[in-house]
């Protein structure tokens, strides 16, 4: 019975460690960002980062003025991100797309997105975050959709590879 009990004990110590039980939960990957560089937009950034915090659970962005995951700066260009890998790089607030009338949230949550694994999909939709520009100026939200949240959940808890990209979010 001792014998039974210390391998039941041992054998669930091994899943909870290697995540295999069914409702475990997993740990937070902490990515940090430096807005220092992003001016007046720093509010967004903020913003943006606060939209994936509430929208995920193995994810975090904290922001630090120090060494950081991932950049953020401002310029007169689109808004761009380069991913260097998953959850590691840099992305620009650009103010040509603000100057046509685009979200600063918005534009903030969806170059996280970036960095959280996603892709440009340009369909147009405003309920579909990384539709970025494509849907136009009277988009104002910044929430990722269901797809988009399962998306960056599956990308953190396997760990993918993400190559090396630019991302230029002109319309």
């Amino acid at each position: 019975m001792f014998l039974r009990k210390t391998i039941a004990v041992l054998a669930t110590t091994a899943a909870l460690s290697t995540g295999l039980l069914v409702g475990t939960a997993q740990a937070a990957v902490t990515l940090t960002y430096n807005s220092s560089g992003a001016g007046q937009f720093q509010a967004a950034v903020d913003k943006g980062a606060a939209v994936w915090n509430a929208s995920v659970t193995n994810v975090k962005l904290q922001k630090t003025t120090g060494r950081a995951n991932i950049t953020v700066t401002w310029d007169t260009g689109w808004p761009r991100a380069y991913v260097s890998s998953l959850g590691r790089g840099r992305w620009v607030m650009g103010t040509q797309a603000v100057n046509e009338g685009h979200d600063v949230v918005r534009i903030s949550s969806h170059e996280f997105g970036h960095l959280l694994g996603l892709p440009d999909r340009r369909t147009g939709l405003c309920t579909d975050l990384m539709s970025g520009a494509s849907a136009g100026t009277s988009c104002k939200n910044p929430n990722p959709n269901a797809k988009e949240k399962a998306e960056v959940e599956a990308n953190f808890r396997q760990q993918v590879t993400v190559k090396a990209e630019t991302f230029v979010d002109a319309a």
